[in-house]
């Protein structure tokens, strides 16, 4: 452990890229915090800094996550004799490892590929085993740089030996597609990484055709089926779920057509239900697909089939359509789900056909 030369000394800064629970294992270990002190200054609970105190020690056993620690250990022990200023003393600076772990990290993802390590190795290398047995050499990067990607667990040790071999992890692949859309979402990158933008054309309250991005990978449904009630059950139930993912197709092949919109606007509260005719000709898409989404909204009726047509079809999010349909915030996950209800006896009793039995 580091030696304090008598009270607290001053702790400095550290790049953002350094994981907080590394920062607190180093105070704690080399620095002599207690862990309720920790606690006290990043707000949390005291058996929270002990977990990652546990979990950093455990980890250790990684050659790299413990070269990476103990040289930060070591910089920091130089660092003190010279200016009395105890502080994390990161293995590179920020720009280094954005600029590094998106050039080795894309190799990575590569099928085959694999981070090579040796403990007489200064460099590691990014190879890759060829179809006809053969190994390619992808990347060189340096030791600092590997340390630091297996501190922040983007790689972890598939095959330990003599030479170490590492692939990439989740969090690596996550980090990869943040890197990849920090210039198009900078503000969000965390939620950036879970999009995948398309857009669609809608007719807006002038009549006026524009374009509306919205993220084509899950819809409100599919957010509202990961949560969980108290107790533990999910919110939607799989039926729910299934419900709005037909209504949203039905919908999507109802889009399809030479004139590519149909005007659902029409089903909303605000407008016309009962102007609306399936011979109006309003949208030349599939009959049929277009006959089961009026079937559907009828039945839902106003304000169920508002927030259904709203969010499983035009994908809003759920504060938003609150916010338009002038609900209180969070009510309509409830009445989102009232919808899904009936939508699941709908479909229970129209069959697969799509016509109402009897």
């Amino acid at each position: 452990m580091i030696e304090k030369s008598g009270g607290r000394q001053p702790r400095g800064g550290h790049p953002s890229w350094v994981p907080q629970a590394a920062v607190h294992y180093l105070e704690h270990t080399e620095f002599g915090l207690s862990l309720r002190e920790l606690a006290r200054e990043s707000g949390t609970h005291a058996s929270t800094i002990m977990r990652q105190v546990r979990r950093l020690e455990g980890r250790r056993d990684d050659p790299l996550v413990e070269g990476a620690l103990q040289t930060m250990a070591e910089d920091a022990a130089r660092v003190l004799a010279a200016t009395g200023a105890a502080g994390v003393v990161p293995l590179l600076d920020d720009a280094t490892l954005l600029r590094e772990g998106r050039r080795i990290l894309r190799r990575l993802v590569e099928p085959g590929a694999c981070l090579a390590v040796a403990p007489d190795m200064e460099k590691a290398v990014v190879v890759r085993d060829m179809p006809d047995g053969s190994t390619a050499r992808l990347a060189v990067l340096d030791r600092a740089v590997a340390q630091a990607m297996a501190l922040k667990d983007w790689i972890a040790c598939r095959a330990p030996g003599r030479v170490l071999r590492y692939g990439i992890t989740a969090a690596g692949r996550a980090a990869l597609k943040r890197m990849s859309l920090v210039d198009e979402d900078a503000e969000a990158p965390f939620a950036a990484q879970h999009r995948v933008w398309a857009e669609r054309e809608v007719t807006d309250e002038d009549g006026e055709r524009r374009p509306l991005r919205y993220n084509a990978v899950e819809s409100p449904v599919q957010v509202l089926a990961r949560r969980l009630e108290r107790d533990g059950r999910p919110f939607l139930t799989p039926p729910q779920v299934a419900a709005g993912e037909r209504l949203r197709e039905d919908f999507e092949l109802a889009q399809m057509g030479p004139q590519v919109a149909q005007n659902w606007d029409r089903f909303l509260t605000a407008g016309s239900r009962g102007a609306y005719r399936a011979d109006s000709r309003i949208g030349e898409g599939p009959a049929a697909a277009r006959d089961r989404v009026a079937a559907a909204l009828a039945v839902l009726g106003p304000g169920l089939g508002d927030v259904a047509l709203r969010c499983c079809c035009f994908l809003e999010g759920l504060e938003t359509a609150e916010r338009r349909m002038g609900w209180s915030a969070r009510s309509g996950k409830i009445v989102l789900r009232i919808a899904l209800t009936q939508l699941t006896r709908h479909y229970d009793a129209v069959g697969d056909a799509g016509q109402v039995i009897g």
